[in-house]
């Protein structure tokens, strides 16, 4: 049976770069079934890439195959590599900090460096391109894995899981006064924020349903947010424009401003120089 292939890049569709790679893939199999999930990461967002894997994988059907190419370090000495979870699912991507969250959060069981001598296109017009590995490599291999042409075994050697590149994760941190947390990533579309705090420690650090809670944000120790703010499951519950906690769709806490937008706003941003504290009064 073959492979569904979901992609995600940082192309956008303003050019030709998604329409010759998925062109690649359907010249190995026209058969295979080609999904999109995104091709709007953030411009070499390497952090950002490892976070989307992470939100969206474990609900496709076991064994599909992910490749997400964000890649920055492209034509240089960085690993392509594919990624066997321990929840049953592969990843074809450069080994530059994409597999960060995928690997905490569900485990990756074994990692395997393309082997270019057979799993990357090579055909007489484009011997000297070193820029569009999405095209050539990662999307040429994916195909091949995901059609039967090759098995995981023949993607080419194993490194060991230490070697695979990481970003730092923070962990969100309880206090006396209630939790402390950072900013992981925006729902980009609507402005919201989603913290590292996960409903569990949010309900266990005492908080509960329709609390008006103090909320401090900091960019790099600065306050740049400072209110008391409502926790609820619904926007609707909430006030037009007003600011609000919810819990979202991977059980970790965002917030939204309802009907507008938080990160505009409020000139509110991800990342480690955003810390914020959820505090009991």
């Amino acid at each position: 049976m073959k492979k569904m292939l979901v992609f995600q890049t940082d192309f956008t569709y303003k050019e030709g770069a998604v329409a010759a790679m998925y062109g690649v893939v359907k010249s190995v199999d026209e058969d295979i079934e080609i999904i999109t999930a995104t091709h709007e990461i953030p411009q070499y967002d390497t952090w950002s890439a490892s976070y989307r894997l992470y939100q969206y994988i474990d609900f496709w059907p076991k064994g599909t195959i992910f490749v997400s190419v964000v890649d920055p370090g492209v034509g240089t000495s960085r690993r392509a590599c594919v990624a066997k979870t321990r929840n049953g699912y592969f990843i074809v991507t450069p080994d530059n900090g994409s597999l960060t969250h995928v690997d905490r959060y569900f485990g990756i069981e074994e990692v395997r460096e393309i082997d270019e001598t057979i799993n990357r296109l090579h055909r007489e017009d484009n011997g000297a391109v070193s820029i569009f590995h999405g095209r050539d490599l990662f999307g040429y291999c994916a195909a091949r894995l995901a059609s039967g042409i090759i098995s995981y075994e023949e993607v080419g050697p194993v490194y060991d899981l230490s070697e695979i590149k990481r970003h730092e994760i923070k962990e969100a941190k309880v206090t006396a006064e209630g939790i402390e947390g950072m900013f992981e990533i925006n729902d980009p579309n609507f402005g919201n924020l989603w913290t590292n705090i996960t409903l569990k420690q949010f309900l266990s650090s005492g908080f509960k349903m329709g609390d008006m809670i103090h909320t401090i944000i900091y960019h790099n120790d600065e306050i740049v947010f400072d209110q008391k703010i409502p926790y609820y499951d619904s926007f609707g519950k909430a006030a037009d424009h007003s600011v609000m906690i919810y819990n979202n769709e991977i059980n970790k806490m965002g917030l939204a401003e309802v009907v507008g937008n938080l990160c505009q706003d409020y000139d509110l941003s991800y990342g480690q120089e955003y810390r914020l504290e959820f505090k009991h009064e």
